[in-house]
């Protein structure tokens, strides 16, 4: 099968061209400020560098960057109706009571609270009232509301309540843009419901986004299908993606990191992404990204969706350098980011950054050298240290014992990483400047299991066997291929605080995509 890897990153647009198991070309393209461009600015040099045929390729996988920095940013996002079916309960803590006020009221902070939502074993907490789901509606019409978030306690054991209300809502409103929290988040409420309205508020910008992509690579001259990479490595359909774009948020460096281990063949390890602006550091456990088990922020905002447990430090290829009064220098946050070709000394600018270091001890060939000579040889190596430093202080961190895995660098800033970090050898792969296109382009289909179960008289290996054979018939829904399947993650963590031998289970089964 042959198909193209994009990713879009902050500084740069990557492409690949990946045949079977094999990358045969790879190519970098500034982002453009309206992302669409940058993509169809890769695919153009893809085409032209390789005289590739568009029509010769079976599907495009695409990360992207765009929901994220709306709701960073505030920008491009709609008011929202956030319902929770909990009443009596919860009534203390309103939905977005933890949202950071600016976000808040950008989106309208119109919170409703319902009676209904279920105990852990199933039990009801209330029943469920129409009449109040219909006057809410009626209130949301009188509004101009259209996109609406509805969640449940514990709505992901038992959804049936949020799905009865977004029946009485579409009756009122057909129109709607509805997302339920059942279908994208894990149990925890707060959380899932703040996921599920960072979700709905994404709605208009999703509909154009999935649609630009759609006009860029018709274009271009490709006709065949195209996916987006989402938090956990594998495939969202266009159609999956415009509904539910909250879960490309962490596509990013889950695309590295996939790419890091397909690139170098090793399943555990350290990955150390560099960009132009940031450095994503994670851990690699069995091919895939080692899961966040704490909730983690997105724009100020607490989610516990499938995400990635990577960090990043203000490091990458377009860093500010200063030196400071005591004679030390700081490195970034700050970046040029996709000014670089254009403010970076060796391009002719007037800022110095971490890639006319770089250029300076040859670590790196681009631009002017002689742009760089003038700089102090002392200054030089405290630059060098300071990074180094910086790299071991985070690799450190992401390392949950003292055994000594392998750091995987990639990235187009990989050039300001040593060859060493402490006893920890550094590994640079083929294409590691493409490594997160690479990424997107070899993602899988993925189906997951994430309940609590009363085992009572059931056996945990019964519950766990039937799990698994769900999480691969998820997969398998989602258009993996039956005959590679299979499980790769699965635990089952007993919860003494519960009565009726509760247990959580969770199982995730991934396969290559189907080629139609």
């Amino acid at each position: 099968m042959k198909r193209i890897g994009i990713d879009v990153g902050g500084t740069n647009t990557d492409a690949v061209l990946i045949d079977g198991r094999k990358v045969i070309a790879g190519v970098k393209s500034a982002t453009t400020e309206d992302v669409t461009g940058g993509v169809l600015n890769a695919l153009r040099r893809l085409i032209e560098d390789i005289a590739l045929d568009p029509q010769s390729i079976d599907v495009i996988m695409i990360g992207t960057t765009h929901f994220t920095n709306a709701v960073v940013e505030g920008k491009a996002l709609d008011p929202v109706a956030a319902l929770r079916i909990a009443l009596p309960a919860t009534a203390c803590l309103p939905p977005m009571i933890d949202w950071p006020d600016d976000l808040r009221q950008t989106i309208g902070n119109h919170a409703y609270l319902a009676k209904g939502g279920y105990e852990f074993d199933g039990r009801k907490i209330a029943e469920l009232d129409p009449a109040e789901i219909e006057r809410i509606a009626q209130a949301c019409k009188a509004k101009g509301l259209s996109n609406i978030a509805i969640s449940s306690v514990f709505g992901p054991l038992n959804s049936e309540m949020e799905k009865e209300a977004e029946k009485i809502i579409r009756a009122i409103l057909p129109e709607a843009n509805i997302t339920l929290s059942a279908d994208i988040g894990r149990i925890g409420l707060l959380e899932r419901e703040n996921a599920g309205i960072l979700n709905a508020c994404l709605q208009s910008l999703s509909s154009r986004v999935i649609q630009a992509f759609d006009e860029a690579l018709k274009e271009a001259g490709f006709v065949c299908p195209f996916h987006l990479t989402q938090n956990d490595g594998t495939l969202l359909s266009a159609a999956q993606a415009r509904r539910y774009p909250v879960l490309t948020f962490a596509s990013g460096p889950t695309n590295s990191m996939r790419g890091a281990a397909f690139l170098t063949g090793v399943k555990d390890a350290i990955v150390v992404d560099v960009g132009g602006t940031t450095t994503d550091i994670g851990a690699l456990r069995k091919g895939f990204p080692r899961p966040a088990s704490l909730s983690v922020e997105v724009g100020g905002v607490r989610t516990n969706f499938r995400m990635p447990d990577v960090f990043s430090i203000g490091l990458g290829g377009g860093s500010l350098v200063r030196e400071t009064e005591g004679g030390g220098v700081t490195v970034g946050p700050q970046s040029v980011g996709f000014r670089l070709t254009t403010e970076a000394l060796v391009f002719g600018g007037d800022t110095l950054t971490t890639s006319d270091i770089a250029v300076a001890t040859g670590a790196a060939n681009f631009g002017d050298h002689s742009k760089v000579k003038h700089l102090p040889k002392d200054l030089i190596a405290k630059v060098r240290a300071r990074i180094g430093e910086m790299l071991f202080e985070s690799v450190d961190r992401a390392r949950l014992s003292s055994e000594p895995l392998p750091v995987i660098v990639v990235g187009g800033g990989s050039m300001l990483v040593p060859d060493t970090l402490g006893e920890l050898n550094v590994v640079r792969p083929e294409n590691y400047a493409v490594a997160n296109a690479v990424g997107a382009a070899i993602a899988q289909v993925g189906g997951e299991v994430d309940r609590i179960e009363s085992l009572g008289e059931q056996s945990r290996s019964d519950v766990m066997h039937k799990a698994k054979q769900e999480a691969i018939a998820k997969a398998i829904e989602e258009g993996a291929d039956p005959e590679s399947t299979e499980i790769v993650d699965m635990e089952d963590l007993p919860l003494a605080y519960l009565p009726g031998n509760a247990t959580r289970i969770k199982v995730k089964a991934v396969g290559e995509l189907m080629h139609a």
